[in-house]
């Protein structure tokens, strides 16, 4: 078997099927949900509690999601509150 430089992606796809369904729909759901983060910031600076009433959903999923962005350099860590709680998020410019 000739080995062709670089193609191991297309390899696995071939071998594997692509990816499941599941990863598929995964996918999709945090790229909706990135957008909605990414959209809050744009007005304001905001808290893990400021985002997760602006956005309707759990505390622990913001902070999921919003520390992925950060992982990735999308969101960086703003400053602290007025009563040194919380720290804010912001996009990086």
């Amino acid at each position: 078997m000739e080995i062709e430089k670089g193609k191991t992606a297309k390899y696995l796809r071939e071998k594997l099927g692509g990816a499941s369904p599941q990863a598929l729909d995964n996918l999709k759901e945090f790229n909706r949900i990135k957008k909605q983060m990414l959209d809050a910031l744009q007005s304001e600076d905001l808290t893990v509690k400021m985002m997760a009433e602006k956005l309707n959903m759990p505390t622990n999923e913001v902070v999921f999601h919003l520390l992925s962005l950060v992982k990735y350099g999308l969101v960086v860590t703003g400053e602290i509150d007025d009563m040194d709680e919380y720290y804010t998020y912001k996009l990086k410019r």
